[in-house]
């Protein structure tokens, strides 16, 4: 736990009593504040009171006394209107921060200088942060890492001068954290998403440009124009470097790919420099694995780990479960878990590191937009299994142009697709669970769908598990 003490003596609202909330909880009472606590949820009222924690009304609060609200990422603070709590907050003149902001106050109170590498966008973010901390614990060092994955921040070991924080940080998270200041801030890529928290893509590309704006090695992506704009914009506010990460053009300077090569400018390897090879690597292929793995590079040479270093962990990367996770293979019939691609541009990625004969399991709960964005991979499609709510709709979508089956279930398609794929003559057939849709129809998150999927294929005959790291 990273004990808050910048609250010490002072009483504090924290509202959204889930992981993140919780641990806030927890950190600001190690550090001496008085700490009242609410959710909207009686099941979260009740956690928090098991837990020991004092647990109010906040609506009957005397907002006059406290020093902050601490609000859980999920709570919305503008869009589609501020939360009640947060318009009370706002009337009484107390400041609305979240986790990631107390940790970033506490980490420049005790050591301004402890590294932190901090990683947005909307697609990759959690591939590109467990791959820093696998390249930097490789490496040797000591690293922590969570924030918008796996671990609440505040629950991790304290910042210290010799300890690397390496954290994922949503758009929801950037909007609760104005001293946001990382020692490397990677911005990936910026897509439309979660418009109905933050209203415009101006407003979200804004958010996200944040995270890199006050960091002392700021890190961008070059494959779209939003991110084009903001590197620009830190160019012309005289940073002194910008790294450029782009897995599609050769780039002026920074970092890029000539194949599943690797590429870094100066100062690493010289005016241009291939070190590393994706080639074979099963956890990063793809092309939008590329430009995730250039950023992780440059991040850890900022921290400086050796191109050779970093070479050979990118080489042991045994990747994100649920993430075009490898299961294993039937014959010749490879099976994909990629339940995290939950819209469809995170499906695009999946669908695009596949030439052909892929045997697509997709649907649940339909984003906005379904499906018809993703027309230019139909070719590599095979036959399409459709699950859950979206199934109507996309079924009309793919009628006329990929032969499809309506399941229902996901272990109804689990069978459907592995029969046809061993079926198959191809020389690789693929079945890829990737949904294109949230999972809330039937599953309580993507990583329960995507652990049910895993399940239904290792009860397959004659399957061969994966072994991690080349294949």
């Amino acid at each position: 736990m990273t004990p808050v003490t910048t609250f010490a003596g002072r009483a504090v609202a924290v509202l959204g009593l889930g992981l993140s909330g919780l641990a806030s909880c927890r950190a600001l009472t190690a550090g001496g504040a008085a700490v009242v606590a609410a959710d909207d949820t009686p099941a979260g009222r009740q956690v928090a009171a098991a837990a020991g924690i004092q647990v109010e009304d906040l609506a009957a609060a005397d907002w006059s006394r406290f020093a902050a609200l601490v609000l859980a990422p999920g709570v919305p603070l503008t869009h589609p209107e501020p939360h009640w709590a947060v318009q009370k907050a706002r009337a009484a003149g107390v400041e609305i921060i979240g986790d990631i902001e107390l940790f970033m106050r506490e980490r420049a109170r005790r050591v301004p200088d402890a590294p932190v590498v901090a990683i947005t966008g909307t697609n990759g973010k959690s591939t590109t942060t467990a791959l820093v901390a696998h390249i930097l614990r490789e490496a040797g060092r000591d690293v922590e890492m969570g924030g918008n994955i796996g671990t609440a921040i505040l629950a991790l070991q304290p910042p210290a001068q010799h300890r690397t924080h390496v954290v994922e940080v949503s758009s929801y998270q950037i909007e609760l954290t104005p001293t946001l200041a990382p020692t490397v801030g990677i911005l990936l890529n910026v897509s439309p998403d979660h418009l109905d928290r933050h209203g415009t893509m101006e407003h979200y590309a804004d958010l996200k440009a944040r995270l890199v704006q006050e960091a002392k090695h700021p890190i961008v992506g070059d494959d779209d124009d939003w991110c084009r704009d903001i590197s620009e914009r830190l160019r012309l506010a005289n940073r002194t470097w910008v790294d450029i990460v782009s897995a599609r053009t050769l780039v002026s300077y920074g970092w890029y790919a000539n194949g599943s090569g690797l590429i870094a400018r100066a100062p690493w390897t010289g005016p241009l420099g291939h070190f590393a090879d994706l080639a074979g690597i099963a956890a990063l292929r793809g092309q939008h694995n590329i430009q995730n793995a250039l950023a992780a590079s440059a991040a850890a040479m900022h921290l400086s780990v050796t191109p050779q270093q970093v070479a050979a962990a990118l080489a042991t990367f045994p990747g994100l479960p649920h993430r075009l996770e490898e299961l294993g293979r039937m014959g010749a019939t490879l099976f994909i878990n990629d339940s995290k691609a939950t819209n469809a541009d995170s499906a695009a990625t999946a669908l695009a590191a596949f030439n052909h004969d892929i045997f697509w399991i997709l649907g649940g709960k339909p984003k906005q937009g379904g499906i018809t964005a993703l027309a230019p991979f139909f070719p590599r499609i095979a036959r399409a299994y459709l699950i859950g709510e979206a199934t109507e709709e996309f079924a009309a979508t793919l009628t006329g142009k990929v032969a499809f089956e309506r399941c229902g279930t996901l272990d109804l398609a689990v069978a459907a697709a592995a029969r046809d794929a061993s079926a198959s003559a191809a020389t690789q057939p693929v079945v890829l669970l990737s949904p294109a849709c949230a999972s809330f129809d039937q599953y309580r998150n993507f990583e329960v769908r995507g652990e049910a999927f895993r399940a239904l294929v290792e009860k397959l005959p004659d399957i061969e598990l994966r072994q991690q790291g080349r294949t």
